[in-house]
């Protein structure tokens, strides 16, 4: 064999070696990445009832305003519900909006299936509307949700003397003119002239009495301010009386005494007075 030939032959055997090493090689590597690769499965979820769109308070809930949404269990919310069936005819007691999750919390007793304003009533309260102005109503500031203290001012006694007293509080406010609901996110206000408020049958004979025979005004009040409040009321007199100063003393008047001699007989008396 000549020097050629065989060189050949030592280079193809070589070239054989170099491939079969590669290959196991590659089979190795390949064993190792599916040692050490996880096995990716299929995270579990659950269904959650959401709001397809924005939804006002006092809304009954019908099967085109909801949808389902597929939620990690420690993402979903308490209280949720999983199919449509199980909240459809029930009443929203506050506004939700689009996608959020509708929970036991953002809806009315189950026994109240109308929707609209008489959903939002307490067992046992009632709602009365009166008409206001815009300065009653803190100039839209007064909205859904809030509480307020009622202030009446009347004629009061034979002379129809008129006094201002608060005669309600901590009364909430279940719809301003129309609205349901607060306004939108950017906090826009609406001034209105008529006002829903949530009140007990006694004190809507209150109320009544004051909105017919006297002027309303509202004072906002802070929800966590729960203090019971009792008042005098305030009249024209000691209204005024506030913020004066104080009456100076008087000065004594210093009077001249008088003094009398009186002459009797032979005897002389000084008097004084």
């Amino acid at each position: 064999m000549s020097k050629s030939a065989r060189a050949l032959v030592q280079l193809g055997i070589a070239l054989v070696l170099a491939i079969a090493g590669g290959a196991l090689m590659f089979m190795w590597a390949s064993n190792v990445n599916k040692k050490t690769t996880p096995t990716t499965t299929k995270a579990k979820t659950v269904s959650v009832i959401v709001a397809k769109a924005d939804l006002s308070r006092g809304t009954k809930l019908m099967e085109d305003m909801l949808q389902i949404r597929e939620f990690t269990p420690d993402s979903r919310p308490a209280g949720t519900f999983p199919t449509v069936e199980s909240i459809e005819g029930r009443v929203l007691n506050v506004a939700i909006g689009m996608n959020e999750a509708i929970t036991t919390s953002k809806l009315a007793d189950p026994s109240v299936m109308g929707g609209g304003i008489s959903a939002l009533i307490e067992p046992g309260k009632r709602a009365m509307s009166v008409k206001g102005n815009k300065v009653m109503g803190l100039s839209g500031f007064v909205r859904p949700g809030d509480h307020v203290d009622v202030i009446v001012s009347l004629p009061e006694g034979n002379h129809e003397t008129p006094e201002t007293k608060l005669v309600l509080e901590r009364v909430k406010v279940l719809a301003t003119g129309t609205q349901l609901s607060a306004p939108d996110e950017k906090g826009q206000t609406a001034s209105v002239d008529i006002y829903t408020l949530e009140l007990t049958p006694a004190e809507s004979e209150r109320l009544a009495l004051a909105a017919t025979q006297g002027t309303l005004n509202f004072a906002l009040r802070n929800e966590q301010d729960t203090e019971k409040v009792l008042t005098s009321g305030s009249t024209i007199r000691n209204t005024l009386a506030v913020l004066r100063p104080k009456p100076k003393p008087r000065k004594r008047s210093q009077r001249k005494k008088l003094k009398v001699e009186v002459i009797t007989g032979g005897d002389t008396k000084t008097l004084r007075f």
